[in-house]
């Protein structure tokens, strides 16, 4: 259940009362975990696996009622505010006019909040942290970013495109206010999410993020280091990420991220690595690896291509990365995504580190072959899911299946109507022996495809549904609880 999906006042889900609502739901229904996706600000597109950092936190979430009830807004500010969307569905476009004016009003208003002064002392400990060594890039970033009317950094000046010193020092005089704006804007995301994940862990509810494998080229990330990525003298992508043709995609799936620089991380120990893996468990328990196979070999695609139908596999970094984490950060609670067409190499990879990989129930269902991702091929050491952020909801999978798989998935569930396919789907994964099963939402509330999150290689439509406020229902929980309770996953 993905943050911006929460109900909440302002038009997207944020670190509201609904959220804190949302862990008193999960906690009666007897779950342990809540799976999100990346926390990262979004940028073109509104993916949360294409962000301006892939250490800061997303602005959208910051709650609103909390700023008001501290102090920093009156509820007249907010409610002058036309954050656009309904019930079901997030409007971006107006979000982003409306949100960060109402944000930087907080901003000018801190001194008049509750407790000003402690809450200066603590902003500015938290500038001086040494785990933020990202925030003053990313907050200069943004902050000419915006001076640059929203153009990639790739087209700005030459001083600040190839971060001159002087360029550099000048614009941080420059747009100061703004820099700290950005910071501050960090501050309450860390702030109020800090304080929601405590509240869930104290419920017993352990929270699983998301690292994307990749970061996005119009990134603080890619600005402040061109010397991690496989960029030329200009700081323009040599080779780009993505996916060969499939059966899902003809001309396959051009991401056009950075590619890393994969010797040059080795060399220095991954440090960069190790700081992002190390601020991903400051905001998770557990950690979602996404891509996992680009670990063991990634497909290049020469920059410029129109499709990702031209490339080459290059290897990765493999063991070498995970043994270096093992060390650095101790034993850590991880997730492999090994979706896919999985390599011999690749599998061999995940057994060597010991993540659990991922099984996804729609992917079982094909009459020709036997699948992998039937539950009785299953071993403890997986997390089962019913479907992803990037597959259809259940009930549309289910209504869209062709008639013979459609016919197997019945005898195999032993779906006797349509209407009970979605939760016989959640009792298959329950029965399972995988040490975890996770539901998406809109499969606990039974959605057609409307809810779906995202149809990957597609713009717009996606990242943008919301569950209703009053879909918590009593009889949901009893339910949720009973299937956990049967099939042993209680809390």
């Amino acid at each position: 259940m993905p943050i911006f999906s929460l109900p909440s006042a302002y038009g997207i889900g944020t670190f509201s009362k609904e959220a804190y609502e949302f862990v008193d739901f999960l906690k009666e229904a007897g779950q342990s975990y809540w799976q999100i996706l990346p926390l990262g600000q979004t940028s073109y597109g509104d993916s949360p696996y294409q962000s301006f950092s892939t250490f800061a936190g997303n602005p959208y979430f910051i709650d609103i009622e909390t700023l008001i009830e501290e102090g920093f807004l009156s509820r007249e500010d907010a409610d002058k505010c036309d954050f656009g969307g309904s019930e079901e569905y997030i409007d971006y476009e107006k979000m982003y006019r409306a949100r960060f004016k109402l944000l930087m009003k907080a901003y000018d208003n801190r001194d008049k909040a509750k407790n000003a002064a402690a809450l200066k002392k603590d902003f500015e400990a938290f500038k001086k942290n040494k785990d933020n060594d990202w925030l003053s890039d990313y907050a200069l970033f943004m902050a000419l970013k915006n001076a640059y009317d929203g153009r990639a950094w790739n087209t700005w000046e030459e001083g600040v495109r190839l971060r001159k010193s002087a360029a550099i020092k000048e614009a941080a005089q420059k747009y100061a206010k703004e820099v700290d704006f950005y910071c501050f804007l960090q501050f309450l995301f860390s702030q109020q999410w800090s304080k929601l994940k405590s509240y869930a862990n104290d419920k017993g509810i352990d929270i699983i993020g998301d690292i994307p494998i990749y970061v996005a080229f119009d990134s603080a990330d890619t600005w402040a280091n061109p010397e991690l990525f496989l960029l030329d003298k200009k700081n323009t992508p040599i080779d780009v990420a993505g996916c060969p043709p499939d059966a899902f995609s003809a001309t396959g799936q051009l991401w056009g991220n950075p590619l890393y620089r994969w010797d040059y991380h080795k060399k220095t120990g991954y440090k960069w690595w190790m700081k992002r893996i190390a601020q991903c468990y400051r905001l998770y328990d557990v950690v979602r690896i996404d891509h996992f196979r680009g670990f063991d070999e990634y497909y290049a695609i020469p920059y410029g291509n129109a499709t990702a139908e031209i490339g080459e596999w290059r290897k990765g970094p493999g063991i070498d990365l995970f043994n270096t984490m093992k060390k650095e950060l101790g034993e850590k609670r991880v997730i492999a995504e090994d979706l896919g067409f999985l390599t011999p190499s690749v599998i061999k990879l995940v057994q060597k580190t010991g993540f659990p990989g991922m099984k996804i129930l729609q992917f079982a269902f094909d009459s020709r072959e036997e699948s992998d991702y039937l539950p009785h091929n299953y071993t403890k050491n997986c997390i089962v899911y019913t479907g992803t952020h990037d597959n259809d909801t259940t009930r549309g999978w289910f209504d869209k299946l062709p008639r013979n798989d459609k016919k197997f998935a019945k005898e195999y569930l032993g779906i006797h109507y349509a209407k009970d396919a979605v939760w016989e789907c959640i009792r298959s994964a329950f029965a399972s022996v995988s040490d975890t099963a996770i539901i998406p939402m809109q499969d606990y509330l039974e959605l057609p495809g409307y809810a779906r999150i995202n149809t990957p290689s597609t713009l717009g439509g996606n990242w943008v549904w919301r569950m209703k406020k009053d879909a918590l229902t009593k009889e949901l929980c009893q339910k949720m609880h009973d299937y956990a309770r049967i099939y042993g996953r209680l809390q």
